[in-house]
Parts: structure tokens; sequence; C-alpha cells
């Protein structure tokens, strides 16, 4: 009985702890690219669309998002945070059906419908709504190089290279 209610008191005051914080991503190294990419709260591989930016969105129809899930939180409150590894700014797209989406360095984040499990990467090199899917890497190796730090945005950052696909 004791022990139980030691285990309750400690998950409540881990979840009041994280209120307001919501690990959204995280990196991982994946086989089948040879690469550490970013990934979900669930380990799924996150991918984006080149050339889209939050500037000039090519994902919009109903059909791309049925393919491409938009990853996505319910509140603008939370405050994103990037696990180790992954370089670059967080941020949020207000999309126009009032979703907001999760941007990593001023690319809008999405989830291959075909891939189903960690580790799968089946949506890399898909040609399709006006470009080319690809894993996010995890680091920019270049000069100019994001930070690393993860304090949520909800302005649209202009795109340089590179942009860490």
């Amino acid at each position: 009985m004791i022990l139980a209610a030691l285990a309750v008191a400690a998950l409540i005051s881990g979840v009041a702890g994280a209120a307001g914080a919501f690990r959204v991503v995280s990196s991982s190294h994946n086989a089948v690219l040879n690469e550490t990419i970013v990934v979900d709260s669930h380990g799924r591989t996150l991918y984006a669309l080149h050339p889209e930016t939050t500037h000039h969105l090519l994902c919009r129809s109903r059909a791309c998002f049925e393919t491409w899930r938009p990853l996505t939180v319910h509140s603008a409150s939370i405050k994103l945070v990037a696990g180790h590894g992954v370089e670059g700014r967080l941020g949020l797209l207000h999309r126009s059906d009032g979703k907001l989406q999760v941007t990593l360095r001023g690319l809008p984040l999405y989830r291959f419908s075909g891939d189903s499990a960690k580790g799968q990467a089946g949506g890399e090199g898909i040609k399709s709504f006006g470009g080319t899917w690809h894993a996010v890497k995890a680091e920019v190796h270049a000069s100019g190089a994001p930070s690393g730090t993860t304090t949520p945005t909800t302005s649209t950052p202009s795109m340089t290279p590179p942009y860490g696909y």
C-alpha cells in the first residue's frame, strides 16, 4: 500500500515538473540511412520536403496530409524541447487549418504514413507534392550551423543553406 502511494506520488510530481515542457524531437542513428536523424517522441523518422519552408509551403492538400502527417502540438504555450544531438531552433507553424506544426531550422516536420515502426525510413527520396522528401539530419555540419538552441519561435525564419536533411 505504501509502495503504491509512493509510486503515484512520484508519477504526479514527475508530470507536474514536466508541465509546460514537451520533448518533441530527439536524435537517433538510423541503420538504413547510416545517419543520425531527427525522430518524434515515439522514435519515428521525421521528414522535410525540399524545397518547402515556412514561407513556401508545398504540402497543403488533404492527399499530402494523409501520406505525410504533420508533427503537431496542441498548444502554442508548450515549451518545445529537443533531445541531445538535435541542432537548430524548434518553432511552430500556424497552419491554415488551425493546427500547430512543429518546425526545425524553419523546416516543417512530417511523418511518413508508410513507416510503421522505429528505424524505418521508407519516405527517404520520395518525389511528390512538388519536391523530394528527406529524413531530417540531427546535426548540421557547415559554417553558420545552428547553435543548438531549441527556444520555440512562432516566427517564420528565412532559410539559407545548409538545410540539414
